[in-house]
This record gives C-alpha cells, sequence and structure tokens, in this order.
C-alpha cells in the first residue's frame, strides 16, 4: 500500500484542534491500514517522529435518499490519532 494511499485527509474538529497542544494530529485512514503502516506514513509524508498510533472505526450510517426516502448505507470511516515525539505538522500553511 502506498503512503498516499494510507493517509486520506486530516480531520479538522474543535476536539482535533483542542489536541494539537498536546501533539496529538487526527487523520482520517484507509480502512484496512494497521498501525505500523500509519506511523511510516505519517514520518514519511511529514517528515517528524511519532510515538503512538490509536485508532478507531467509526460504523456507516444510514441515510434517506431520493424521492421514495430509500435507506443507503454509508461506509465506514477509520481515524488515526497520531502522537508525536518531535515535530510539528502545519495542517494550516501560511502563505
Amino acid at each position: 500500500m502506498k503512503t498516499n494511499d494510507i493517509i486520506l485527509k486530516p480531520v479538522i474538529t474543535e476536539k482535533g484542534l483542542g489536541q494539537i497542544e498536546s501533539q496529538v494530529y487526527t487523520f482520517q485512514v484507509a480502512v484496512d491500514a494497521n498501525k505500523y503502516q500509519i506511523k511510516n506514513a505519517v514520518e514519511e509524508l511529514f517528515k517528524v517522529k511519532v510515538d503512538d498510533v490509536k485508532t478507531i472505526i467509526r460504523k456507516g450510517k444510514t441515510r434517506r435518499v431520493g424521492k421514495k426516502m430509500k435507506t443507503k448505507k454509508l461506509s465506514p470511516r477509520k481515524l488515526a490519532y497520531v502522537k508525536l515525539t518531535t515535530g510539528k505538522i502545519d495542517l494550516f500553511p501560511h502563505k
């Protein structure tokens, strides 16, 4: 699995922004990626040292869509909480 296929996007929430002060960053990752692959991908992409990786899988929700209001099941998401030992990830680059 390629590095760009493992980390899909950063998750920016109020809780996530509060955790940045303690060097914990949240990313949405591929569902089949393991903690070792996530750690290596973050270290390679952002040039930082990772201390710990915690993952959770959020179950897919059901949504009602269309004129007849049929239900559609959304796919599950996997989130990774990455704690850094050294370095900093700039999620909002300055121009």
